[in-house]
């Protein structure tokens, strides 16, 4: 008899035996969306993609063997797209106690990273689970405030040139901050072994290319897509290679709802987690092309 797992708020659950997994089912604890492994699957899957598991009728059987685990340098098996899932009244308060935490300066480190390790335990990785942050708020604390200091000598000092070139270490600062934080995802408590690659340069360039962009009113959502799938190519240590299928329109047209509904301030949790979960189902592992043949 097969035993199965699921991914709730970012962990694994299980096993459960297939009857009292089918339970879970039929109580809609797990959901057409819901993540889910069996033994003998390549890796985790959407609930609805199980062939007579939310349509009724039995599940495949499938082979013995344990859930995939992705340690550094490990390989999860299938592809699938990424999952964002949070209660709105979680992320409500956190992020208005982050809100508030940069208010006051000092506390940026720590409440970045509290926020962080939160919001990446909420993503759902197929073959990856309980995704995790592992970055310490003391690595951040010489770039934060050795920025702080910088900027506020070119202020006293007021040259317009100076004032681009704190703009630009801003961008490289920023560069770094993805370095240090890809690096540090981790699935299961294991480092996944992950680096950026994209280089300093080719960031400062899309940067600068997006803020143009500004200009032409909508061009602004092409660039951004081709940013996110160069982003996405940067991004190595794993045999699964990270693809964006977002189209610029698709970016553009939510943008302009999403612009539209904070206005009304209440709808703003709604609204982030909508965005989200659109950019995380157009985020897809697959095998990379040396690995097809």
């Amino acid at each position: 008899m097969a035993n199965w797992f699921y991914a709730s708020e970012g962990k694994q659950q299980g096993p459960y035996p297939d009857g009292q997994f089918r339970d879970l089912v039929a109580q809609g604890i797990v959901r057409p969306d819901t993540l889910v492994w069996s033994e003998g699957m390549a890796g985790w899957q959407k609930a609805a993609e199980i062939p007579g598991l939310i349509g009724g009728g039995a599940p495949p059987m499938m082979p013995a063997g344990g859930p995939p685990m992705m340690g550094s340098g490990g390989y999860g098996g299938g592809g699938g797209s990424l999952a964002v899932d949070f209660g709105i009244l979680e992320f409500t308060w956190r992020s208005i106690v982050m809100l508030i935490g940069m208010c006051f300066i000092i506390p940026v480190p720590w409440v970045f990273v509290w926020y962080t390790k939160w919001i990446v335990s909420c993503v759902k990785v197929p073959g990856r689970p309980n995704l995790s942050f592992t970055g310490s708020a003391m690595a951040l604390v010489p770039w934060f405030f050795g920025f702080i200091v910088l900027a506020i000598a070119i202020s006293l000092i007021g040259a317009p040139l100076l004032s681009n070139l704190l703009f630009i270490a801003q961008i490289v600062l920023y560069w770094l901050l993805i370095k240090w934080m890809v690096a540090n995802l981790a699935s299961n408590g294991q480092p996944l072994g992950l680096s950026f690659t994209g280089t300093v340069w080719a960031y400062v360039g899309w940067s600068l290319l997006f803020a143009i962009s500004i200009v032409t009113i909508i061009g602004w959502a092409w660039v951004a897509a081709a940013q996110m799938r160069w982003f996405c190519r940067s991004i190595e240590g794993t045999r699964r290679e990270i693809v964006f299928n977002g189209s610029g329109l698709g970016i553009l047209w939510r943008g302009i709802v999403a612009a539209f509904l904070c206005g009304f301030i209440i709808p703003i949790p709604w609204v982030y987690r909508w965005i989200m979960n659109w950019f995380a189902s157009e985020t897809v592992l697959a095998p990379r092309e040396s690995l097809r043949a």
